[in-house]
C-alpha cells in the first residue's frame, strides 16, 4: 500500500472543524485543521493574549497499571530517564522513551492521578503511538500491563484567559500548579485535567471521552474569549516556546541532553542510572555533547525552513534547521538547529543558506518567548 492510499483518520472533532471552516490537512495519519477562516496569525495572537481551543485528540493516551506505585514506576523508568518513582500524586512530567543508543523513539508526557495508586497515564504523539506501544508493551515486566484509550480524546485550552474560561464552566482548576493533574467536571462531563500544553503559554489539557468531547467543544466555544485554533499556529506557538517537535527537532539520532533536555532527566536519574543510553547520556551531562540545540534569531524577513543549512561566517556547513518559521510576537523569523557544541554560546553569529542565499543568524538562549506557565 502506498502513502496516497493510506486512509486517513479523523478525530472525533472533525466534522465540527468542517463545520466551523477549518483548513482540513493531513498530519499524522489524521484529517486535521491547519487553520480556520481567520488564519494563522489572528490565531497566534489570539491564544497570546485570550484562549486558544485546539483539538489534540490524535494523541495517544494511554496507562500503565501494576499492583503499586513503585512496581509501575520502575516498569516506566527502564524505558525513560525521568524519575517517575519520585513523582507524587497528582502530578506529571515530561520524558523521552529511549533506545539503547540513547536516540529518542518519542517524548511523552506521564502523571499520576492522585488516588490511582499503581496507575500512570501515558500522552505519546501521534505519528508514533502504534510503535511506541509496541516498545513499551515488549519491555514490560511481569505484573505490569499497558491499556490503550482510543476511546478517549483530548483538548488543549491555551492562553492567559484559559483558567478563567474552565472558572466559569464550574471547574475549580484556579488552584492547580504547572504540571498538576486532577479530575474535574463541567455540565456533567467528567474529565481529567492537566495544567500543562505545548504553546509556552498558561493553559490546561483535558482528557475525556469520545462520546462528550463534542459537547465539551461547543461549550468552550460559547464563550467569547475562546477561539478554535489549528496546527499552523500551534506551530508558530511551541516554535516560539522553544519546544521540540518530535521527528525534527528531536529523533532516535538525538540524545536528550544534545536536544537540550538535560532538565528532564532528575538528580536521582543521573547518579542511580539505569536507564537506556544511560552511558553515554550521562557522559554528555558530564562532558558535553559535541552538538546542541541551539535558538537562531534571524536577520531580516525572511525565515529558514527546516533543512536550510546552517554555516560559519567564514562558509564551513556546521548544521541544519530542524524547525523554522516566521515568529509573530516576535515579529521575525526564528529557527531552531543543531550545532557544534563550541558554537552554540548565545551571541555566536552564524548565517542560515536559504536559496543559496547566506540569512545572517545569532545563537540566542530559549525560548524566543519567556513562558506563561503558572508555577
Amino acid at each position: 500500500m502506498t502513502e496516497a492510499d493510506t486512509p486517513v483518520l479523523e478525530t472525533p472533532l472533525a466534522t465540527s472543524h468542517v463545520a466551523l471552516g477549518a483548513r482540513m490537512v493531513p498530519f499524522a495519519g489524521y484529517l486535521m485543521p491547519v487553520q480556520y477562516p481567520t488564519g494563522i496569525l489572528v490565531e497566534h495572537q489570539w491564544t497570546r493574549a485570550h484562549a486558544g481551543l485546539f483539538d489534540v485528540s490524535h494523541m495517544g493516551q494511554g496507562a500503565l497499571v501494576g499492583p503499586d506505585h513503585a512496581t509501575t514506576a520502575r516498569a516506566l523508568e527502564a524505558m525513560i530517564p525521568a524519575d517517575v518513582l519520585g513523582l507524587g500524586e497528582g502530578r506529571q512530567r515530561y520524558s523521552q522513551l529511549l533506545n539503547a543508543d540513547g536516540g529518542i523513539l518519542d517524548d511523552l508526557m506521564f502523571s499520576r492521578e492522585a488516588g490511582a495508586d499503581g496507575r500512570l497515564l501515558l500522552v505519546v504523539n501521534a505519528a508514533c503511538k502504534a510503535a511506541d506501544w509496541a516498545h513499551i508493551a515488549a519491555h514490560l515486566p511481569a505484573g505490569v500491563t499497558l491499556e490503550t484509550y482510543d476511546d478517549r480524546a483530548l483538548l488543549a485550552l491555551q492562553g492567559p484567559e484559559a483558567e478563567a474560561v474552565l472558572e466559569a464552566l464550574g471547574a475549580s482548576v484556579g488552584g492547580m500548579r504547572f504540571m498538576d493533574v486532577a479530575a474535574h467536571t463541567i455540565a456533567g462531563v467528567p474529565m481529567l485535567v492537566s495544567r500543562s500544553g505545548y504553546t509556552g503559554e498558561d493553559g490546561f489539557e483535558i482528557s475525556v471521552s469520545n462520546t462528550d468531547v463534542v459537547r465539551l467543544w461547543d461549550l468552550l466555544l460559547q464563550d467569547p474569549r475562546v477561539k478554535p485554533i489549528g496546527l499552523g499556529a500551534r506551530d508558530s506557538l511551541r516554535l516560539e516556546g522553544g519546544l521540540c517537535l518530535y521527528g525534527h527537532d528531536i529523533d532516535t539520532t538525538t540524545s536528550p541532553i544534545e536536544g537540550g533536555l538535560s532538565w528532564s532527566i532528575q538528580k536521582r536519574r543521573r547518579k542511580e542510572g539505569g536507564f537506556p543510553g544511560a552511558e553515554r547520556i550521562l557522559r554528555e551531562l558530564a562532558e558535553g555533547p559535541a552538538r546542541m540545540r541551539v535558538g537562531l534569531l534571524v536577520a531580516g524577513r525572511q525565515p529558514a525552513r527546516e533543512g536550510a543549512e546552517i554555516a560559519t561566517k567564514d562558509g564551513a556547513i556546521v548544521g541544519r534547521v530542524t524547525s523554522g518559521g516566521f515568529g509573530p510576537t516576535v515579529e521575525g523569523p526564528v529557527a531552531m538547529g543543531y550545532v557544534p557544541l563550541t558554537l552554540s554560546m548565545p551571541g555566536t553569529d552564524l548565517d542560515l543558506i536559504v536559496r543559496g542565499k547566506a540569512l545572517p543568524a545569532r545563537v540566542v538562549a530559549l525560548p524566543f518567548v519567556p513562558a506563561g506557565f503558572r508555577r
